[in-house]
């Protein structure tokens, strides 16, 4: 087992799951993730979820809901795991999450029209990333 942050230690099932997450250069799904980790002893999808579950709860991964797919926080500043932002390339399908104070602080104040206070949430920005920008 392996300390992440002072509040968490991964089961083992956890740190296997997260250590191949974070080496995917792309966002992973469930099943790829289980393929991946079958010879590592997890051999149920229950497994790989309830892993998935705990490393988005604490922070270490997020959803990428329009793919379905999961990606290693890189953002040393990331506070919560139910406040998230990516961009997302609509050619190459690069991820890339975003850390914007502005957009943080703008998010932590938003009330909708009737006064709704949001506790999470989870955006995605599509575009064109550089590189196929100038493709």
């Amino acid at each position: 087992m392996k300390t992440v942050h002072k509040e968490h230690t991964l089961t083992k099932n956890q740190q296997i799951i997260f250590d191949l997450i974070d080496k995917s250069p792309e966002p992973m799904k469930a099943y790829s993730i289980l393929f991946n980790v079958q010879k590592k002893g997890i051999k149920a999808p229950l497994q790989v979820y309830r892993a998935l579950d705990k490393l988005v709860e604490i922070g270490k991964i997020h959803k990428i809901e329009s793919r379905n797919a999961f990606i290693a926080c890189h953002n040393s500043s990331c506070q919560m795991a139910n406040a998230t932002a990516f961009s997302i390339c609509e050619i190459c399908e690069k991820v890339t999450e975003i850390s914007s104070a502005g957009l943080s602080k703008y998010l932590a104040n938003f009330k909708d029209k009737d006064g709704m206070k949001y506790s999470k949430y989870n955006l995605e920005f599509f575009g064109l990333c550089k590189k196929c920008k100038v493709k």
